[in-house]
């Protein structure tokens, strides 16, 4: 390493420390978000050091944080994108390729989907020209179960795409059994929920394909970013095709004939020896991300296994605090899971005494941060307004989720005071009120 570059990071590390003071916590003033990124020395000079390099595209970086992201995971092939969001349009957008034959999903065909959860789990759908079959949640674990989901399954269903939600696992080898026994695509969204177990297993692993999201606010952050993950290399090809602007070549960038053959293909109606690098075989995107963003990833992933225990420890001191409160009904784990909590769920009761909007706005009064089960029931979205889906027995609990319920943060970030201050303003609320 030169003298300049060991000064610059020096340098930056010194900057760190000097920026990083340890603000004390002051009940009622200082903040409590529900969600964000926690981030060290080490994290800034991994930008600082990428930035020297001018790490501004894909390049080895990016490489090695898919592979470490993929190992993690224990699966075959993973591929970085600009956003969470990038990555579930990926993941369903793959399964429309002309390349998986007559597996392929056409416009028209379904798909199930959980209707209460964040849009972009859904939005692939619409993009695609398939029909959302809209399912309902369970009030407990806030996320589908099999049983809704095999009642869901009509002539014209060909995958199930589904959230984990909050950090806590869906019933995920129940719901791949499914997707088997009845030939389905399974996409399984990981983006609130990487470090969950469910039977043993992590989930991102259930599905044909997985997605992750590195935006501030989930476990590992790249700033944007997110991952397409599969076992199944025909996908995984389709999928780097998809973000690569829909070309055919797979070289990675600044490289040219990987493959020994650049200019003896015949593809489409194109000359013989059309020059590879410039055949399309997808009507695709650029979603990729950049070597600045992979430079954080892999300095987060050291730190993915504090994050996750921090979480949980955040959760359960929040599950017994509030344990036996009046009015409210609290989250739990899904039987047979270990989640890597993204939330804490609350649900006011039906018959409370007050409203959800009088106890949040209480607890933003004293500096607590509160969220909506985002979207809540997708139906009643003006989004969806003049969309097609279907409905597959009722939506009543997730129009409860939609009225009734937000979630407060969990994230490493959170320290044991914050939490239990957040316990004690929750009880104040339900004393004057009940």
């Amino acid at each position: 390493m030169s003298e300049s570059r060991t000064l610059v990071l020096e340098a930056a590390r010194k900057y760190h420390l000097e920026q990083e003071g340890k603000a004390e916590f002051v009940p009622g003033v200082t903040e409590i978000w529900p969600s964000g990124a926690v981030l060290d020395a080490d994290d800034r000079l991994a930008l600082v050091e990428a930035a020297l390099d001018l790490g501004i595209a894909a390049g080895e970086r990016s490489r090695r944080f898919e592979s470490r992201f993929a190992r993690l995971l224990g699966r075959r092939k993973a591929h970085l994108t600009n956003s969470g969001s990038s990555a579930n349009l990926l993941a369903l957008t793959a399964l429309t390729s002309p390349a998986l034959g007559d597996r392929r999903l056409r416009p028209g065909d379904e798909v199930i989907t959980v209707a209460a959860g964040f849009p972009t789990t859904v939005n692939p759908i619409v993009q695609n020209g398939l029909i959302p079959v809209f399912v309902d949640l369970d009030l407990t674990t806030y996320n589908t179960t099999a049983d809704r989901v095999a009642r869901a399954i009509g002539p014209r269903t060909r995958a199930i795409m589904i959230a984990h939600a909050l950090g806590n696992p869906f019933e995920a080898s129940e719901i791949a059994r499914l997707a088997r026994e009845h030939d389905l695509f399974l996409v399984e969204d990981n983006c609130d929920a990487v470090g969950t177990r469910y039977d043993g297993r992590l989930t991102g692993t259930f599905g044909d394909l997985s997605t992750v999201s590195f935006y501030p606010a989930h476990h590992l952050t790249t700033g944007e970013g997110g991952m397409v993950l599969t076992d199944r290399p025909h996908l995984a090809r389709v999928v780097e095709s998809l973000r690569d602007w829909g070309r055919d070549c797979w070289c990675e960038p600044g490289r040219s004939n990987t493959c020994l053959r650049r200019f003896q293909y015949r593809m489409g109606t194109l000359p013989y020896g059309y020059d590879h690098k410039y055949i399309f075989s997808h009507v695709g995107y650029n979603l990729k991300s950049t070597d600045l963003q992979a430079a954080l990833g892999l300095s987060q992933l050291d730190k993915l296994d504090g994050f996750v225990a921090a979480r949980r420890r955040n959760w359960q001191r929040l599950r017994e605090g509030l344990d036996g409160v009046p009015h409210l009904l609290l989250p739990e784990p899904t039987p047979r899971s270990e989640p890597s909590w993204f939330g804490f769920a609350i649900t006011v009761a039906p018959d409370a005494p007050f409203s959800r909007a009088a106890l949040t706005d209480h607890l933003e009064s004293h500096r607590i941060g509160t969220r909506r089960l985002f979207a809540g029931n997708l139906t009643r979205q003006p989004a969806y307004a003049d969309r097609r889906y279907r409905v597959a027995g009722d939506l009543s609990n997730s129009d409860i989720v939609t009225e009734q319920t937000f979630w407060i943060g969990v994230y490493p970030g959170i320290t044991e005071e914050m939490t239990d201050y957040m316990v004690a303003t929750v009880k104040e609320f339900l004393r004057s009120r009940t």
